[in-house]
């Protein structure tokens, strides 16, 4: 009997250790869409957005339909004030991979052109469209844990594990990035109110100046014209 007592609080804690893995994986973000590009002679970019750190790893997988008449363009930039590119594609075809890292905290935008041939008529272009089924993969979705698990001979619990490691670090990176945009925040708000203060001492100033100047400047005028001693 005092064994099996033993051994209950490691099969609860592993028990609990399985079930918050299958929590955490469940939770992981999918960024998966499948839409319909219009095509133009001079089309406008639609982009997908999402979220990234710097240095997360950002795979995408675009699978482009067929269409008569119709060139697709891809690229891939963020929303940072440089507008970096990372990548750009023209006609695409089939099912496209692309794997960049991002260089800045923001957002990583992949967008697309549907070009029309000018061989195509107006009344012909109103129905040419082609379907795009998008796959983003940001972090640690974008690891290819199977390759990993191949490569160094990990049982299917350490491939997860190394998943659940993964997500972990993801989720302290977020916290780490929290943490600095709040001390930002912070410090432009203490800069605001000591900008706001130090103003309002200078109108104070000013006008208890512009006052006297105003006294001594209506006492003057006034002995000029002899109306006061």
């Amino acid at each position: 009997m005092s064994s099996r007592a033993s051994m209950r609080p490691g099969l609860s804690s592993f028990t609990l250790l399985l079930f918050l893995l299958v929590c955490l994986l469940q939770a992981t973000q999918i960024h998966a869409i499948k839409f319909a590009l219009q095509s133009y002679r001079f089309p406008a970019s639609k982009c997908i957005w999402n979220a990234a750190h710097t240095n997360a790893l950002v795979i995408v997988t675009a699978n482009v339909g067929p269409g008569f008449g119709q060139r697709v363009d891809i690229e891939i930039i963020d929303s940072s004030s440089e507008r970096n590119v990372y990548l750009s594609k023209k006609d695409i075809k089939g099912e496209t991979r692309l794997a960049v890292t991002a260089h800045a905290e923001g957002e990583v935008g992949v967008c697309f052109k549907n070009h029309l041939s000018p061989d195509i008529s107006g009344e012909k272009a109103r129905n040419m469209t082609r379907i795009v089924d998008l796959d983003i993969d940001i972090g640690a979705d974008a690891v290819d844990y199977n390759a990993i698990a191949n490569q160094e001979s990990l049982s299917g619990l350490e491939t997860e594990m190394r998943k659940l490691e993964g997500i972990v670090k993801e989720i302290v990176d977020e916290l780490d990035y929290l943490k600095k945009r709040e001390e930002r925040f912070a410090s432009t708000n203490d800069s605001t109110n000591s900008r706001v203060q130090s103003f309002a001492w200078f109108t104070i100033i000013s006008l208890a100046g512009l006052g006297v100047w105003q006294i001594l400047h209506l006492r003057a005028y006034f002995k000029r014209k002899y109306l006061i001693d």
